[in-house]
C-alpha cells in the first residue's frame, strides 16, 4: 500500500470502493471498504495524489485527507464519466476517478473550509423556509379556490385578504385556512431570522464587504458567493467565473461557425439565481440612476429586451465579483 502514488475513492454512506495505482500506474490497490476502514487505510498511506467526486460528504473528507498530508482533488461527476471504461458499479467508478484526477487539463472543485460549509448551511435553511412559505401560501390560495375566493399571487395580499374572508367560509375550512396562514407567518418569521443571522456575518468578513460594494449584490449574495468560491483565484478570470455560473450562452460551434443558444445554466442555480435577482433590481432602479451601469443597463434592455438585459446584467455582477474578490484592493 505504500506504493499507492494516485487513490481515487468512490463515496457512499457506508461501502466505499477504492482504486490505486503507483508511479507507473499499475494497480496496487483495489478493495471495498466500510466507513470506519476508510480512514485507517488513508491514515497508513505514505502522501499521495487522492481523487473524489465533489458530491455528499467530499469537502468533509477532503478536510480529513489533507489533514495526514495528502493531496486531495475534487471533480464533477459528469467530468469522471469519460474515464469510466465498462458498466457503471462502484469498482470502475473508483478506477475512473483515478484516472481522470491525474490529468493534467482536468478541472477541479475547490475544497470549501468547514466556515465556508456552515454558512452554506444558512443559506440552504433559510431557502427551505422561503419555498416552504410559498407552498403553504399556494395551498392556501388553491383551497380558497375551491370556495370561489381567488386571491392574487403576492403573499402580502393573502395574509391581507384571508383573516376577512375566515368568517364567510365553513366551520372546518376557516380552521384549516387560519392554521395554513400562521403556518406561513412562522416560516417567515424563521426566514427572517436566518436573514438577519446571514447579515451579520457579512459585516464581519472582508471578502463579502468587497462583494457588497457593486450595485446588484446585496448581503445574501455576498455571504453566498464567499461561501462558495471563497477569494475566487480557482477561476483565471471573470469570463471564466461566469460561464461556470452558467451566464454564457450554449455553444455549438463547428467549421469556423459560431452558434449561441440559451444560456447554460451550469454551475451553482442558487448563486446564479441570486445575482439575476440583483439584475433585476438593478434594472428596475435604473431610469431614476445616471451611473455607468444603469446607462449601460438600460440601453441593453432597449436593444435587446427586457430578459436578456437581466442575465447581461448578472453576468456582468458576476465578473466584476470575481475581481473584487481575486484581487487585493490597492493599498491607500
Amino acid at each position: 500500500m505504500n506504493l499507492v502514488s494516485t487513490l481515487g475513492i468512490d463515496l457512499a454512506k457506508n461501502t466505499f470502493s477504492v482504486h490505486g495505482v503507483n508511479s507507473n500506474g499499475e494497480v496496487v490497490l483495489r478493495r471495498n471498504l466500510s466507513r470506519a476502514k476508510l480512514s485507517e487505510l488513508v491514515a497508513q498511506l505514505q502522501p499521495c495524489l487522492i481523487g473524489m467526486e465533489a458530491c455528499s460528504g467530499a469537502h468533509e473528507w477532503a478536510r480529513r485527507f489533507s489533514a495526514c498530508g495528502h493531496t486531495v482533488k475534487l471533480m464533477a461527476a459528469k467530468f469522471v464519466m469519460p474515464y469510466r471504461k465498462s458498466g457503471k458499479n462502484d469498482g470502475n467508478d473508483a478506477e475512473a476517478i483515478c484516472e481522470a484526477v491525474a490529468r493534467p487539463n482536468m478541472r477541479f472543485v475547490p475544497v470549501k473550509s468547514l466556515e465556508q460549509q456552515s454558512d452554506l448551511t444558512l443559506h440552504r435553511v433559510r431557502q427551505g423556509f422561503v419555498e416552504q412559505r410559498t407552498a403553504t401560501l399556494n395551498r392556501l390560495r388553491g383551497l380558497l379556490a375551491e370556495f370561489g375566493y381567488v386571491l392574487p399571487l403576492r403573499a402580502v395580499e393573502v395574509h391581507r385578504r384571508v383573516p376577512l374572508l375566515l368568517g364567510k367560509l365553513p366551520t372546518r375550512v376557516a380552521s384549516c385556512a387560519r392554521d395554513l396562514l400562521e403556518h406561513a407567518a412562522q416560516l417567515r418569521s424563521k426566514a427572517l431570522e436566518y436573514e438577519q443571522e446571514i447579515k451579520v456575518h457579512v459585516s464581519s468578513n472582508a471578502l463579502a464587504r468587497r462583494a457588497q460594494t457593486r450595485m446588484g449584490i446585496g448581503p445574501i449574495t455576498a455571504s453566498a458567493l464567499v461561501a462558495t468560491v471563497g477569494n475566487g483565484r480557482d477561476f483565471k478570470n471573470g469570463r471564466q467565473f461566469a460561464a461556470w455560473l452558467g451566464l454564457v450562452p450554449r455553444q455549438y460551434s463547428t467549421g469556423g461557425r459560431t452558434r449561441l443558444g440559451h444560456i447554460t445554466k451550469r454551475g451553482d442555480p442558487y448563486l446564479r439565481t441570486l445575482l439575476v435577482m440583483g439584475a433585476r433590481a438593478v434594472l428596475q432602479r435604473a431610469p431614476s440612476l445616471t451611473d455607468p451601469l444603469s446607462r449601460w443597463a438600460l440601453a441593453v434592455r432597449e436593444r435587446r429586451g427586457y430578459h436578456r438585459a437581466c442575465i447581461a446584467i448578472a453576468a456582468k455582477n458576476a465578473r466584476v465579483a470575481w475581481a473584487l474578490l481575486a484581487k487585493e484592493p490597492a493599498a491607500a
